[in-house]
């Protein structure tokens, strides 16, 4: 997308608003089937809770790509954009059974990831083909709040617990058709994947009518140039060959899933926002926008670093800012950054924004949340409204008082 049209996206649908190129997803989508080209039966599963909206989960479903889920609600999401329920997996942690069972009656693969609700499924619904969780006790994943497989992680099933979960199956009865492991988010080093893959495969064995193994994802997409990321074609020939392997030996053709989220949809978003005020102070250059943490919270968050570029100016002189939001509270988006001059009124464009930036958005302060906009074969579509006062209120009661 060019500078011009993402100015004429905010001239026409206002500011803040997130803007998603379909061009970017859809080539993300390929460059990663194209990495696995020589595995049999590949299945991708997009992670819902990178970016939920329903055009976006219909552009999925129209390349061909399952969804991976997280809660009911976002199985439903994938049910309405038209994702037959089979090409979903319901991966929840700490849900109650009666969430699980909800699942079952909409159709979707379900995922387990702790010893109680196994035993529990397993008795209830030996017959519902289920798959495990585990815990590889693999420290993986660019911030410790995205880092998902070690030791002290409250997600999946530890493999020191094997002999528990095998006496579960047995017991039951229950139905295993799939294992699925996922390490964290902002993987550097490939060979930390796959250490990880060779305990999934090691726990694969143990089973003996197994339709899948899900290796996760948290594939890293570059924030700035020359940025570090994940080497999708290097791990794609070393998995490939050892899945191949594994799949001789196993006696059995399996299908190899991954669950990629930001990994297809962050380079596709911009976060669009106007400059309010630029304030100068003793020490600090401050660009105050018309939004903050409430709708981008991922620099406080997790330190994230996102490009932030002047689409209005953005061949001036480069100059220091501090990009700063209108929240209650300190919302720096980035410190002492080398921007294009900024006037008051210019668009900012923050990069990357496709992933957890309108999925993790809030009312704090009682703002109301940006519309969404999709970039389609040369147009703007607008695929959510702007919040109004009255979605604001909509569904809060005022008590009488006497």
């Amino acid at each position: 997308m060019t500078n011009a049209n993402l100015l004429n996206i905010s001239s026409k649908y206002g500011s803040p608003v997130y803007v998603y190129d379909s061009e970017k997803i859809i080539s993300q989508y390929k460059r990663l089937t194209k990495a696995f080209k020589n595995v049999e039966n590949l299945r991708l599963h997009y992670a819902v809770k990178a970016l939920s909206n329903l055009s976006v989960l219909k552009l999925f479903n129209n390349l061909g790509s399952g969804l991976d889920t997280v809660s009911i609600q976002e199985v439903k999401l994938g049910i309405k954009a038209g994702v037959d329920p089979s090409k979903i997996i319901y991966t929840p942690n700490g849900v109650s059974l009666e969430e699980l069972e909800e699942a079952i009656g909409l159709g979707v693969q379900i995922n387990i990831d702790n010893l109680v609700i196994l035993e529990q499924f397993g008795t209830n619904h030996p017959d519902v083909p289920v798959c495990i969780r585990i815990n590889p006790h693999v420290m993986a994943g660019g911030n410790t709040n995205i880092s998902v497989g070690h030791i002290d992680s409250k997600f999946g099933i530890s493999i020191h617990q094997m002999p528990h979960v095998l006496r579960i199956v047995e017991n039951t009865k229950m139905h295993i058709n799939g294992v699925h492991m996922h390490t964290g988010s902002d993987i550097l080093d490939i060979d930390v994947f796959l250490h990880a893959a060779e305990i999934l495969f090691e726990v694969a064995e143990n089973f003996k009518d197994l339709e899948f193994l899900d290796f996760g994802s948290g594939f890293k997409v570059p924030y700035h140039d020359n940025d570090i990321q994940t080497d999708i074609d290097e791990l794609g020939k070393k998995l490939s060959k050892r899945f191949n392997d594994f799949c001789k030996s196993y006696g059995r053709d399996l299908t190899l899933a991954f669950e990629p989220g930001k990994f297809l949809v962050s380079e596709a978003g911009f976060f669009l926002v106007k400059v309010n005020v630029v304030k100068q102070t003793t020490s600090t250059v401050f660009a105050q926008v018309d939004s903050g943490f409430n709708h981008l919270i991922r620099p406080m968050l997790y330190g994230a670093q996102h490009d932030i570029i002047n689409v209005s100016h953005p061949n001036r002189k480069k100059r220091f800012y501090s990009v700063v939001g209108y929240i209650c509270e300190t919302d720096t988006f980035a410190n002492n950054k080398m921007i294009s001059e900024i006037s008051e009124g210019d668009i900012l464009a923050f990069k990357n924004a496709g992933a957890y930036c309108q999925t993790m958005a809030s009312n704090y302060n009682s703002r109301f949340r940006p519309a969404e906009v999709l970039w389609y074969k040369g147009e703007a579509h607008l695929i959510r409204e702007r919040e109004t006062f009255e979605d604001l209120i909509k569904n809060q009661k005022m008590v009488e008082f006497s």
